[in-house]
């Protein structure tokens, strides 16, 4: 295969049940990238994880040729530019189309996000106003994706990743909560974009299992009551 001694080199440190490395994994098989994968003990970190991450100390970890590149979506951005020659395109060859896709990965990794871990750390009225939150914030990605199949168009781009890598926590946070996040009558196109994401060659491999997920949010929930 043309590249292999590159791809050879390249090794990611993470844990199957974390959304964040599920992002670059949906990015290593949508490009077609070998790697080995190494599983991480969150709770009994490796040397390499600290020598290779010595800021943040978290996974995910890309190791390409002996250099370490940290954060998912930082990670998905080196990976579409270092294999810019390998379809399909991550991100838009236009330059103003590329910054729409930055803004609304901006919009995932800090509003929505603090909504959505409003919704997995509050309890009562404190859950109840950061689910509202959440679902005013699906409905604004809801608009963003009207008549497009992916975020990135005709295929899987950096927004579905950025958003993709999220959706088994999602979807098991609203089972353990009883709460409706994404609501299939007022998102029908993101309600559709769920189920082709989920079902897509390169993602449905690696996403996190539902059941671990579900039991992790459910621990985490019952130790707040």
């Amino acid at each position: 295969m043309e590249g292999c001694g590159e791809e050879e080199q390249v090794k990611l440190l993470g844990a199957a049940k974390s959304p964040f490395t599920a992002r670059v994994r949906m990015a290593l098989a949508l490009k077609g990238i070998h790697y080995e994968f190494i599983e991480e003990d969150i709770h009994n970190k490796s040397e390499l994880l600290l020598k290779s991450n010595p800021v943040h100390k978290k996974i995910p970890v890309l190791i390409h040729s002996g250099k370490y590149v940290c954060e998912s979506m930082i990670i998905v951005q080196y990976i579409e530019e270092a294999w810019g020659n390998k379809a399909p395109n991550l991100m838009p060859k236009d330059p103003y189309d590329r910054a729409i896709a930055r803004f609304w990965v901006a919009f995932i990794e800090d509003k929505f996000a603090q909504s959505v871990l409003g919704v997995f750390n509050g309890q009562g009225e404190q859950q109840q106003k950061a689910a509202e939150e959440s679902v005013a914030n699906f409905l604004l990605l809801e608009e963003a994706l009207s008549g497009k199949a992916y975020f990135g168009g005709d295929e899987i781009g950096l927004v579905d990743i950025s958003l993709g890598g999220l959706l088994v926590f999602i979807k098991m946070l609203e089972k353990v909560t009883n709460l409706v996040l994404i609501d299939a009558e007022r998102m029908p196109v993101l309600s559709a974009w769920v189920d082709r994401f989920s079902e897509a060659d390169g993602v449905k491999d690696v996403l996190p299992d539902r059941a671990k997920i579900f039991e992790f949010i459910s621990g985490w929930r019952a130790k707040l009551t």
